[in-house]
C-alpha cells in the first residue's frame, strides 16, 4: 500500500479535465502525467492543474507515457474509437486501469479488452459514473433492500440537452462512437443490469436523429447519431426496463428520473434535485401515502465536475480498489454487457426488430 498514488491521465478533453478536477480534490492522490495527441487538450489539462501543471510529464499518447513514468494507475478518457489502441501497452503492464465508459465501440474490441483484463494481475475498472451518483446509489440500495418487493418495471428517462461539441467532431459519427445506444445509453444499461441482478435477454429499440445536427456537415459527411429513442430490455428474471432517451429536451427539470416498481409499492429518483420518493401501494382510491427525501452530496464534488458527484465517489472507490481495500465494483466484462446492449438497441433501431442478446454476444 502507498501513501499517495500516482496517476496518468490519458485523453485530456471534457471528461479528462473533469477527472482531473476530482483527482484533485480526492486525499492521496496525485497525477504526475497527461498523454494528448492534441496540444489544445494539454493546454486544458494544465489549466485544470494549475500549479501543479509545473511538475506533470506531458506525452502523446499511452504507450510513451507507461515507458517513461513509473504510476500506479491509469485513467482512460480518450475518444471511445481510440480506447482498444490506447489499453494495449496499458494492459502490458500490472497498472490499475480505470477505462472510461463505453469500454469499446465493437463487440470484438470489448471481447479482447475482457480477455486481456481477466488475464493481467493489475486491477482494471469500466467507469461507468452513473452508479455512484448518491441519489443513484441510495435508489439502488433502497430497491435491493427490498422497498418496491419483487421488482417488475424498471422505468429510465434521460431528457437533456444537445450532444457538446468535441476535439475533431468525433463524437457526430457512429462509427466513432459506436452509435448513441452504445455511446451514451451505456450507462442506463448497466444500471439497468445493477438494480435487476439479472442479465439481458432481448433488445428492442425505436429511435432516430429527428432533431439535432440535420444542418451540419463534416469534410461533406451528415452526422448520424440517434437523438431520441425508446428502448424495452426483458431480463432473464422476467422482469423488463425501459430507457426513454431525448438529447433536445434542455429545458426539462430533471436531466434523469429513474422508477422501479414491484408488488410493494413504486420508488422514484430525481436528478437534479437529488430527491427520492417512495409511493407505497395502498387500497385504491386512498389515501396516498408518499414519501420524499432528498440525498446529500458534498459540495465540492458537485463542483468538480458536471455527474452530480459521481465522478469524485467512483474515484474514490477505485482508489480504495488500487489499495486492496476493496474490490473492483465495474468489472470489463461489466463494460462489455452495456456495450452488448447498446449495440444490439442500434441493431434493433436500424432493423425495426426484436435483438436477442445471444445474437451480439455471439
Amino acid at each position: 500500500m502507498v501513501d499517495t498514488l500516482r496517476y496518468g491521465i490519458v485523453g485530456t478533453g471534457m471528461m479528462g479535465v473533469e477527472h482531473i478536477r476530482n483527482l484533485a480534490i480526492l486525499e492521496g492522490a496525485d497525477v504526475i502525467a497527461i498523454a494528448d495527441p492534441e496540444p489544445k487538450s494539454l493546454g486544458w489539462a494544465r489549466e485544470a492543474l494549475g500549479t501543479a501543471a509545473q511538475g506533470v510529464a506531458e506525452f502523446p499518447d499511452s504507450r510513451s507515457m507507461m515507458e517513461n513514468v513509473q504510476l500506479d494507475a491509469v485513467v482512460v478518457v480518450s475518444p471511445n474509437f481510440t480506447h482498444r489502441a490506447v489499453l494495449e501497452p496499458l494492459l502490458d503492464s500490472d497498472v490499475a486501469i480505470l477505462c472510461e465508459k463505453p469500454l469499446c465501440t465493437t463487440m470484438a474490441d470489448a471481447r479482447w479488452v475482457v480477455e486481456q483484463a481477466e488475464a493481467r494481475a493489475g486491477l482494471f475498472w469500466t467507469g461507468m459514473e452513473y452508479r455512484f451518483m448518491p441519489p443513484a446509489a441510495a435508489f439502488i440500495e433502497e430497491i435491493h433492500g427490498g422497498k418496491v418487493g419483487t421488482l417488475r418495471m424498471l422505468s429510465i428517462r434521460e431528457h437533456r440537452f444537445p450532444f457538446l461539441a468535441k476535439v475533431g467532431d468525433w463524437n457526430r459519427f457512429s462509427h466513432n462512437t459506436g452509435g448513441t445506444m452504445v455511446e451514451k445509453c451505456c450507462h442506463f444499461f448497466d444500471l439497468m443490469r445493477v438494480v435487476t441482478r439479472s442479465e439481458p435477454v432481448r433488445v428492442y429499440c425505436s429511435g432516430a436523429m429527428d432533431v439535432n445536427h440535420l444542418d451540419e456537415r463534416y469534410e461533406g459527411r451528415t452526422p448520424d447519431i440517434i437523438d431520441n429513442s425508446f428502448t424495452t430490455v426483458d431480463f432473464a428474471d422476467g422482469s423488463r426496463a425501459m430507457l426513454d432517451l431525448c438529447v433536445f429536451a434542455e429545458g426539462a427539470q430533471h436531466q434523469e428520473e429513474m422508477s422501479a416498481t414491484g408488488d410493494k409499492g413504486r420508488l422514484d429518483v430525481l436528478i437534479p434535485p437529488g430527491d427520492v420518493v417512495w409511493y407505497p401501494r395502498v387500497p385504491w382510491p386512498g389515501p396516498k401515502a408518499v414519501k420524499r427525501w432528498h440525498v446529500a452530496v458534498d459540495k465540492a464534488a458537485m463542483e468538480a465536475g458536471s455527474h452530480h458527484g459521481a465522478t469524485f465517489y467512483q474515484h474514490a472507490a477505485f482508489a480504495r480498489a488500487v489499495r486492496g481495500q476493496d474490490k473492483v465494483q465495474v468489472t470489463a466484462r461489466d463494460g462489455l454487457m452495456a456495450v452488448a446492449i447498446g449495440v444490439a438497441a442500434e441493431l434493433s433501431a436500424r432493423e425495426k426488430r426484436a435483438v436477442e442478446i445471444g445474437e451480439v454476444l455471439g
